[in-house]
């Protein structure tokens, strides 16, 4: 039996990545701090720059990850953890360094 049109859409429809503001204690939308979801991937964006990428139990991490205080405050909620705690995963290895160098922190 061949799928509808409207089953088609819907397997099409469920495959694609969804986008959400991150949101603040009040409920409120943050402009430009998203989070992005889609198959086994979730990701982190802060304006257009990737922070975190957590995908099939790893965690990638971008240079761009400690730019600036609003960038590092949801990156923290995020990861659940603080600066101190990213830091020291990337340098122990745990997380990914995506487009630098650890040694350079």
């Amino acid at each position: 039996m061949e799928k509808t049109k409207e089953e088609i859409a819907q397997e099409i429809i469920e495959k694609l990545p969804s986008v959400q503001n991150m949101t603040s204690s009040n409920g409120n939308d943050i402009p430009n701090q998203f989070e992005i979801n889609w198959a086994n991937s979730r990701l982190f964006q802060s304006y257009r720059s990737p922070i975190a990428l957590l995908r099939s139990g790893k965690v990638y991490i971008f240079k761009d990850w400690n730019y600036s205080k609003t960038t590092g405050k949801y990156r923290n909620e995020f990861l659940g953890e603080t600066k101190k705690e990213t830091l020291a995963k990337l340098k122990s290895g745990e997380y990914i360094a995506v487009d630098f160098n650890v040694e350079d922190l």
